[in-house]
């Protein structure tokens, strides 16, 4: 039966601290609530429209090929937001988590790149990274964080290699996640002795379906979120609050958040 407390209570806090300490192998499953302090702008924007066009228009292989430029310049506007945001305390938990702990892996819905930010071995991005690109014509896939010009088809980023028009490095509505990336994050959660689900709501798949990978194979979920979701009945806890108050003091840290 899952025990649902507040993230104050200081007795929950001590043995969830314990079980994280006692796993050899642990995974943390984070969504868009792990980069709220940081001040990330939720997916859909203000009032749920950018120029008065819906993301779930945008977000697509189809809009993409419509008016690419259109899909460029709401991704360049998202990309300049998240460009003033930092690493708030859950992420640097995690990140120092992971640093001390090789068998302690991030795998994360977010393409915001806060956990990259935070520093420690690289997370698994499931759906991709607002600071990356691809080439749509051939493999070429490279970092980049400078500013979208898209005034004209001509400014937008194209490939250095075969001169093709590049796209965001992010898995769109209606495509399926890397396989290799999948492949892995499912080979961890099934192997994982404990699961931290923090700040996701837990309807996207198929990353909502990793922390019963570990449940399946013997291993103990706890989750970090506001509210509840459809994961809070498989959790041993589930654990109400900010995820960057309550990450650092599971994991061992003791600074505020910021």
């Amino acid at each position: 039966m899952t025990r649902v407390t507040d993230a104050l209570d200081p007795e929950t806090v001590e043995r969830v601290r314990a079980l994280v300490q006692s796993a050899a192998r642990v995974i943390a499953l984070t969504g868009a609530g792990v980069s709220a302090e940081s001040g990330v702008p939720t997916f859909r924007g203000a009032g749920g429209l950018w120029n008065s066009v819906r993301a779930e228009d945008l977000a697509t292989p189809e809009a993409f090929g419509r008016d690419p430029r259109l899909v460029w310049e709401w991704y360049g506007w998202r990309r300049a937001l998240v460009l003033q945001c930092a690493p708030n305390a859950a992420h640097r938990a995690l990140a120092d988590a992971s640093r001390r702990h090789p068998s302690c892996r991030v795998i994360t819905q977010n393409v915001d790149g806060l956990h990259a930010a935070a520093g420690g071995p690289a997370p698994l991005e499931l759906h991709g990274s607002l600071f990356r690109i691809r080439c749509t014509r051939c493999p070429d896939r490279r970092d980049d964080r400078d500013p979208i010009d898209a005034s004209s088809y001509e400014t937008l980023p194209h490939c250095e290699r075969c001169g093709s028009l590049m796209r965001p490095d992010i898995v769109w509505f209606g495509e399926a996640l890397d396989e290799t990336v999948l492949s892995e994050a499912c080979r961890l959660a099934t192997a994982a002795q404990l699961c931290l689900v923090i700040g996701t709501s837990a309807v996207v798949y198929p990353a909502a379906g990793l922390a019963k990978l570990t449940l399946r194979g013997g291993g103990t979920v706890i989750e970090v979120n506001v509210d509840a979701t459809p994961l809070t009945d498989i959790a041993t806890f589930s654990l109400r609050g900010p995820a960057a108050e309550i990450v650092p003091r599971l994991l061992g840290e003791t600074q505020s958040a910021t």
